[in-house]
């Protein structure tokens, strides 16, 4: 779908005929090009350069891959994510605005049960040379590369952790290096317990936040315009003025995903049965 009139009108199409393939991930650079990421199989790239009339194919990752998201540093370099395979995870990246992808070369290992979640595509977030990683599973973590995926550290998340159901679920910048985490377990969507945190990638610590979200949430959004967090989930929306350490209720209405424009002067939401949100503060 795409709208070019800040959403009083909406056109809509299927990419490359493809009406069966789910394609979770978008990364637009503007209201003609954009880049879409399948999760599932078959595990596909594809570009549109002309508005989404036509779609070209840019890559096909192996048949057991699982894509979860795409993220651009800037106009010509990016990075999608996927679930490991051969435990180590999967990192495509581009440094021609999407035409060719090849893997990094040094790919973070993964332990046994981790994978990252495709639920709002947003567990990956790359910025200048730094690229970040948040994951879930039998272990949560935050894997970090601050030279373009060149060397990985990975820093233990104090989100709930130890089920398929259970970690990360979406990370967002909040400038200068902190990364903030939020998640849970999607099976329990009114639970507090171990559903947000704020990673420091200069001190290379984790912080609680003090009054966490009301619920599993599976997106994150920062607001710089506003200083302001935003968290949707299934059971509704929080936010939050102060970093992330204490959230209050925002909405009791769900969506499964949250970005930020491009241009910064809005945030917008989508969630089940085509339901498309604003939010205006």
């Amino acid at each position: 779908m795409r709208t070019i009139d800040g959403g009083k009108s909406w056109e809509h199409g299927v990419i490359a005929n493809l009406d069966s393939v789910d394609f979770r991930s978008i990364y637009a650079f503007n209201a003609e090009t954009a880049i879409v990421v399948s999760a599932g199989q078959p595990a596909v790239i594809y570009k549109t350069t002309d508005g989404g009339n036509t779609w070209e194919l840019k890559h096909t990752a192996s048949k057991v891959a699982f894509l979860d998201g795409i993220d651009f540093s800037d106009q010509k370099s990016g990075y999608v994510i996927g679930d490991p395979e051969v435990g180590k995870w999967t990192i495509l990246k581009t440094f021609n605005k999407g035409d060719s992808w090849y893997s990094v070369e040094n790919r973070p290992e993964a332990v046994e049960g981790e994978a990252a979640f495709a639920a709002s595509a947003t567990s990956l977030v790359s910025r200048g040379s730094s690229i970040w990683i948040g994951t879930g599973g039998t272990e949560s973590y935050i894997h970090y590369s601050n030279d373009q995926g060149t060397t990985w550290q990975k820093f233990k998340s104090p989100l709930k952790q130890g089920a398929a159901s259970q970690g990360i679920f979406s990370i967002t910048s909040l400038g200068s290096g902190d990364i903030f985490a939020i998640g849970g377990d999607y099976l329990e969507e009114d639970s507090q317990e171990g559903n947000s945190a704020v990673f420091s990638s200069t001190r290379k610590e984790w912080l609680r936040a003090e009054v966490p979200p009301t619920g599993y949430r599976s997106g994150i959004a920062y607001f710089p315009k506003n200083h302001c967090l935003v968290a949707v989930g299934p059971s509704g929306s929080d936010f939050s003025i102060d970093g992330g350490m204490n959230w209050q209720l925002l909405s009791a209405e769900g969506f499964h995903a949250i970005k930020l424009s491009h241009a910064g002067g809005s945030v917008w939401a989508s969630g089940a049965d085509g339901k498309i949100g604003k939010l205006e503060f």
